[in-house]
């Protein structure tokens, strides 16, 4: 059951408000409004350290019939700054379940909203681009309409920010192989989801979980057989740090795999731009090419920085690394959402290949990144 039956306001910052009711914890939230248009895989979504710093908005009408349960869960804790729905489950319908969507963003004190016009509020983030954005509940509802909007315009834009130290692990942890090992990969933490995880060790590779604060004298310390950068929350344009360690990987040979935010500083070691999207995107169904067998990808994406890189030719690297083609493309928006190396032992891609709550259209890359492993390994 909803818990809350208190009054609650979504306020953004071009004064735009929405009045509901509160969902989950009492109190305010502050963050980056952005939606995601998926209509399952809320439990993921809340818990990808992707999302951290960010308000999220369903699309899907209603949510949280499933409630959520100890399995599904993509990291310890709910990242999400705040939750907002259109309108919550009243009751939980899955024999999986051990609470309610309103009880465990209660229990992690995540301020939501429900009961508003979620449409209306995708189609101003559509239509004007994602703007920072305030939840006011409890007492705070209280406020008056232009302290609510000054709580909103003092909270930080997302451009700028580098949110890898507040996601990472504080300290290494080790995953082995699934059956055989075939090597061992070094997973630099930028926000990494457990499904993500999984899928390595069952391809073969045992994983070393690093903190964001490594150094490459010890990443190579630990003699990996490749290297593996993953998704995470921010702006990528704030990591100089990580674009200078992923450099020093690549110029060492190491076969490299980066997904999303990992895909965002490849580009950047590459010689690359990074900008920051209107909107974003955000769900479990964008259409994505493979430029290589011109199929279509139906993928999981959680990206507001895209990276800025020719399209439809191979171009020299920039930063010295050879020969690099955009390997996928968003056949929304035509937004690059792939690289490859041509001359180095090195690709990436944008979306989400472990899609925990599906699609599992592009699970078929991370067999790629253990073919590029084992090739390396036998002409060593």
């Amino acid at each position: 059951m909803t818990r809350h039956a208190e009054a609650a306001v979504l306020v953004l910052e071009d004064g735009s408000r929405y009045e509901g009711r509160a969902h989950g914890a009492l109190g305010t939230a502050l963050g980056e409004v952005v939606f995601s248009t998926g209509m399952t895989g809320y439990q993921e979504t809340i818990t990808d350290p992707s999302y951290a710093g960010q308000i999220v908005l369903m699309t899907a009408p209603h949510i949280g019939n499933t409630g959520v349960n100890d399995e599904d869960a993509e990291s310890a804790r709910i990242w999400v700054a705040g939750f907002v729905v259109r309108d919550p489950s009243r009751t939980v319908s899955s024999h999986r379940a051990t609470e309610s969507l309103d009880a465990a963003l209660d229990r992690e004190s995540i301020v939501g909203i429900s009961g508003i016009d979620t449409r209306a509020v995708t189609r101003r983030l559509r239509s004007v681009g994602v703007m920072r954005g305030g939840i006011f509940s409890g007492r705070d509802v209280g406020r008056s309409a232009a302290e609510q909007l000054a709580a909103v315009l003092g909270s930080e834009e997302m451009a700028g920010q580098n949110l890898s130290e507040r996601v990472s692990i504080a300290e290494l942890d080790r995953l082995p192989a699934r059956g055989e090992s075939m090597g061992t990969v070094v997973v630099l933490d930028l926000g990494v989801k457990s499904s993500t995880l999984r899928y390595l060790t069952e391809r073969g590779f045992d994983v070393l979980v690093v903190p964001q604060s490594i150094t490459a004298p010890e990443i190579f310390a630990l003699g990996p057989d490749a290297v593996f950068f993953s998704n995470g929350p921010g702006d990528p344009g704030a990591s100089d740090r990580h674009v200078e360690l992923l450099r020093e990987v690549l110029r060492a040979g190491v076969p490299f795999f980066g997904i999303c935010f990992g895909n965002q500083l490849l580009g950047r070691a590459l010689g690359f731009g990074t900008y920051k999207l209107p909107f974003g995107h955000r769900g479990i169904n964008q259409p994505v090419l493979d430029r290589a067998t011109g199929r279509t990808e139906i993928t999981a994406h959680n990206h507001g920085f895209a990276v800025d890189a020719p399209i439809g030719e191979v171009t020299l690297s920039p930063a010295g690394f050879g020969r690099v083609e955009v390997s996928h493309v968003n056949l929304n928006d035509n937004v690059v959402e792939g690289l490859r190396a041509l001359d180095i032992p090195a690709f990436s891609v944008q979306y989400h290949p472990e899609a925990a709550a599906g699609p599992h259209d592009a699970n078929y890359l991370f067999d790629r990144f253990r073919d590029l492993v084992m090739t390396k390994k036998a002409q060593s």
